[in-house]
């Protein structure tokens, strides 16, 4: 007869299964899946600080689709922010990798400084930096002055120009899109490239016919993170408007006017309706953007 372990030994070890998974367990419980939940009662009720919650149905939905004029200019800032900020940073962060995938000295030097940025570029002490740099007497005007003579203006205070400034803090974070990008290229078989050179293929098209095609699983996967993260920035247009989304909205970003609705008009309900729609929309271009790998990305198989 087959050997069958009693059953308060494979108690004993489920528990002991169970009880190692229990810190996870307890913070998906507690900290993320009932946090979310509450959320979501509280997007269909009229709460503040100073009252209790009331049922509103979904009204605070059908505020925000007719008559809000801020949620739609957030929703042009931030959909500015991510269709400049994602498709610049995949091509910095490509071609960085591309240049230190060819072995040159010192690479593992070059790969950390390239990644550093990633690491502090969040912070609040790089967006104070960057509102400096980008000031009127800041470092940018005083090169522009230097070198041609041009008296720029405070890119940070000029509405047609305050998004570009939180645009290029973005890029400047291409370190970890790069590092993913370098691991891909060196999965690359190198007998691939030695075939196209015998063949006669140059560089430029040894890249566009085998390098972009081979590692268009690495682009899908770093363009639905990076534009994940894009929706949800907020540091930087917190610290360098101030927490106004100023000039003019010019950087009220979707998640600082939840901010504002949430912790400065202490419209709670109101809030977490909009986390929900942005959960929405994150959703959505997730799933567009799985929907369309089908047809540019290539797998082995």
């Amino acid at each position: 007869m087959p050997f069958r372990v009693p059953i308060w030994s494979r108690l004993r070890r489920q528990i002991a299964g169970y009880g190692f998974l229990s810190p996870w367990l307890i913070g998906f419980f507690v900290l993320t899946l009932g946090p979310a939940m509450s959320s979501l009662y509280l997007s269909f009720t009229d709460y503040s600080l100073m009252s209790q919650p009331h049922w509103v149905g979904s009204a605070n939905y059908a505020q925000i689709a007719s008559d809000d004029p801020r949620f739609r200019a957030a929703m042009n800032v931030t959909f500015t922010y991510v269709l400049l900020s994602v498709p610049l940073k995949l091509v910095f962060a490509l071609a960085v990798a591309v240049l230190l995938n060819k072995g040159m000295r010192g690479l593992n030097w070059f790969r950390a400084i390239f990644y550093l940025p990633s690491l502090i570029g969040g912070s609040v002490a790089i967006a104070v930096l960057w509102r400096q740099v980008f000031a009127s007497d800041g470092m940018i005007n005083q090169v522009l002055m230097t070198l041609f003579g041009y008296e720029g203006p405070s890119w940070i205070a000029n509405p047609s120009t305050a998004i570009y400034t939180l645009v290029a803090l973005a890029v400047w974070q291409f370190g970890s899109s790069m590092i993913i990008f370098l691991a891909g290229l060196r999965q690359i078989p190198q007998d691939m490239y030695e075939a196209a050179s015998i063949d006669g293929a140059s560089r430029t098209r040894q890249f566009f016919k085998i390098t972009l095609p081979l590692l268009t699983p690495v682009i899908f996967f770093n363009a639905v993170i990076l534009t994940i993260d894009a929706f949800k920035a907020f540091t930087p247009a917190f610290v360098i408007s101030d927490g106004s989304g100023g000039p003019i909205d010019s950087t009220l970003f979707y998640t600082l006017y939840l901010y504002q609705e949430a912790f400065t008009n202490f419209r709670f309900g109101y809030a977490s309706a909009l986390a929900w729609v942005l959960v929405a929309i994150i959703a959505g271009f997730t799933a567009l953007s799985f929907l369309s790998a089908k047809y540019w990305v290539h797998y082995d198989d």
